[in-house]
C-alpha cells in the first residue's frame, strides 16, 4: 500500500473423486442438470471463458473447479447450492473482487460466481443503498455518490463487497462511521439447506449477528442493505511522504494529534520504500519511507486544517495530498494492486505503539524482499470501537492498532522468500500483541484453529452453535471456516 495517485491462498478441501490429476486435468463432474435450471452459464473445462473465470486477483491461486455457475440471480444460487450439496462436491463463494487467501475457488468441485450480480439500488431520503453479492466498492461507490452519500467499505475500489463485509470491512470511514459490518441492515442469505432468508435485527437475528463478522461460514449473501452517510462528494485527502528515519515521530505524532484533538479521519501509516514513478524525486526513488494516508469525510476546507498537523510533523519527501472527488479517493490505492501480482498478507493487533516497536516496524519493511512489499499500521478506535464486543460477530475491536503485513511481489520463483517475510515479522510483532488478528489478511489459513480462535475472539463459542444451526454438515468451509459441532 503506497498510496500513489494516478475486497486473499491455501487449498481448501476436495475429495478425492474431485481432486485433479497430477497432469492438471479434472475429472469430469456431469453439470446438465444445474445449467439447465440457471439462467447465467455453467462453464465447465474447455469451455469458452473457462480459463478467465478460474484466475484470481492474486496470482497465486492456480485452482481449476470442474463447473462454474455464473449466476444472474438469487434463484441460481439457490440451484447452485443444491446441486453441490446433492451431489457432495467441493463448494466455493466467488464475490466480485479481491480475495487475498485464494479460496474463492476450489479443485475439482463448483464455483458460485456471483461477479454478474452488480446491480445497486439508493434511496437517498431513507439514505439506504441494496447491492448485490458481485458488487465491488466501486459499483456502490458510484451508485451513492449520485447523492452525495457513501457506505463505509474498503480503501481499494476493486475490493468487492461480500467478502469485505462479512468479515468486518476495515475502510476510511471506520473512525468517522464504523464498520462495513456496522453498517449492514440487512442480507438475503442462501443457507445449506437452499432456503433463502432474510437476516436483519428483526429477523433470523442469530443469523444478522453471525455475518457481521463471521464470514462465509453461514450462507452465501446475494445481497446487502447498507446504511449511508452524507460524504462527498469531494473530499480531502492526506497523502504524505517522510523518510523512514523518522518513523517514531510520525507515527507517535499521529497518535497523539488523534488524541488532543480528535478528527473524524482513520489514518494509516505506511511503511515501504518510495517506487519509481514521477510522483516522487527521481533521487528518492527505492529509498525507505513511512507515509501517513487519511480521508477526511467533511467539508473538504475543514478537511485541510483538521489534517494539516499529519502533514506538518517533518519535511516530507513528497506531499501528493489534496481535494478529490470521493470515488477518486476510494481509488488512490488501486494501482498498487493490479491484478496477477502475487499477494500474501497476514496482521497482528497491537496495544501500544512504543518507540521499541516502531524501530522493529520499519526494520522489518527494510528487510522485505520486494519492493512492493509494506506494513501498514491501521489506527483503530472511534466508531468502531464504540460497538460492543459481541454486538456483531466482529471481534478485537479494542485493540487501537492493527498491523497489515503485506507481501506483494511479481516472480512465482520469489514466492518463498516473501512468504517467509511475511510470517517472521507477524512471529516478531506477537510479542507486542495482546492476541487478534483481521481475517480479511489471513494468509493461507494455516495456523488453523488458533488463528480462528484469535480473529474471532471471545465470540467463537456463539459463531460454532449458529454454524452448526445454519450449516451442520459444513457445506460452507472455503473461507475462515468455523466446524460445527459434531
Amino acid at each position: 500500500m503506497s498510496g500513489r495517485q494516478h475486497d486473499r491462498g491455501g487449498r481448501g478441501p476436495a475429495t478425492a473423486a474431485h481432486r485433479p490429476a497430477a497432469d492438471g486435468a479434472v475429472p469430469e463432474v456431469r453439470g446438465e442438470e444445474l445449467a439447465a435450471r440457471l439462467r447465467g452459464r455453467l462453464l465447465r473445462p474447455g469451455d469458452p471463458g473457462y480459463e478467465p473465470a478460474r484466475r484470481l486477483w492474486n496470482g497465486m491461486i492456480d485452482r481449476r473447479p470442474a463447473l462454474v455457475a455464473r449466476c444472474r440471480g438469487e434463484e441460481d444460487v439457490v440451484a447452485a447450492v443444491r446441486h453441490a450439496r446433492d451431489r457432495g462436491l467441493p463448494l466455493a463463494v466467488r464475490g466480485g473482487g479481491h480475495g487475498v487467501a485464494g479460496q474463492a475457488l476450489c479443485d475439482g468441485g463448483l464455483v458460485i460466481d456471483l461477479s454478474e450480480m452488480r446491480e445497486v439500488t439508493v434511496d437517498p431520503d431513507a439514505r439506504t443503498a441494496r447491492a448485490r453479492g458481485g458488487c465491488t466498492l466501486a459499483d456502490v461507490d458510484g451508485a451513492t455518490q449520485r447523492h452525495g452519500l457513501a457506505a463505509p467499505l474498503g480503501v481499494v475500489s476493486a475490493t468487492g463487497i461480500a467478502g469485505l463485509t462479512l468479515s468486518g470491512g476495515m475502510g476510511w470511514l471506520r473512525r468517522s462511521h464504523g464498520l462495513s459490518c456496522d453498517n449492514l441492515l440487512s442480507a438475503r442469505v442462501v443457507t445449506a439447506d437452499g432456503r433463502v432468508l432474510t437476516a436483519r435485527a428483526e429477523e433470523n437475528p442469530d443469523l444478522f449477528w453471525a455475518i457481521r463478522g463471521g464470514g462465509g461460514n453461514f450462507g452465501v449473501v446475494t445481497s446487502f442493505e447498507y446504511r449511508l452517510h452524507p460524504v462527498g462528494p469531494e473530499v480531502y485527502f492526506c497523502n504524505v511522504y517522510f523518510p523512514a528515519e523518522r518513523a517514531r515521530e510520525v507515527l507517535r505524532d499521529c497518535e497523539r494529534c488523534l488524541r488532543e484533538s480528535p478528527v473524524p479521519a482513520g489514518p494509516i501509516g505506511v511503511l515501504g520504500r518510495i517506487p519509481e514513478a514521477p510522483e516522487f524525486p527521481p533521487g528518492a526513488h527505492g529509498r525507505p519511507f513511512v507515509a501517513l494516508l487519511a480521508l477526511f469525510p467533511g467539508d473538504p476546507a475543514e478537511g485541510e486544517r483538521a489534517l494539516l498537523p499529519f502533514r506538518d510533523i517533518a519535511e516530507p519527501i513528497a506531499d501528493l495530498s489534496g481535494v478529490l472527488p470521493y470515488t477518486a479517493a476510494q481509488a488512490v490505492l488501486d494501482e498498487d494492486y493490479p491484478d496477477g501480482r502475487r499477494y500474501y498478507w497476514k496482521s497482528v493487533n497491537a496495544d501500544g505503539l512504543g518507540d521499541e516497536l516502531i524501530d522493529r516496524l520499519t526494520a522489518h519493511a527494510a528487510a522485505a524482499p520486494s519492493p512492493d512489499s509494506t506494513i501498514d499500521i491501521w489506527y483503530q478506535g472511534g466508531a468502531m470501537a464504540r460497538v460492543g464486543e459481541g454486538e456483531t460477530a466482529f471481534a478485537n475491536r479494542s485493540s487501537p492498532y492493527l498491523f497489515g503485513i503485506e507481501g506483494n511481489w511479481t516472480a512465482a520463483a520469489d514466492s518463498a522468500a516473501n512468504v517467509a517475510w511475511v510470517r517472521d515479522t507477524v512471529a516478531d510483532l506477537r510479542a507486542y500483541s495482546g492476541g487478534g488478528t483481521y481475517l480479511n489478511f489471513p494468509g493461507f489459513l494455516e495456523e488453523g484453529e488458533q488463528q480462528l480462535r484469535e480473529g474471532y475472539g471471545r465470540n467463537y463459542e456463539r459463531l460454532t452453535r449458529i454454524k452448526t444451526r445454519y450449516d451442520p454438515g459444513n457445506l460452507f468451509r472455503l473461507n475462515a471456516n468455523i466446524r460445527p459441532r459434531g
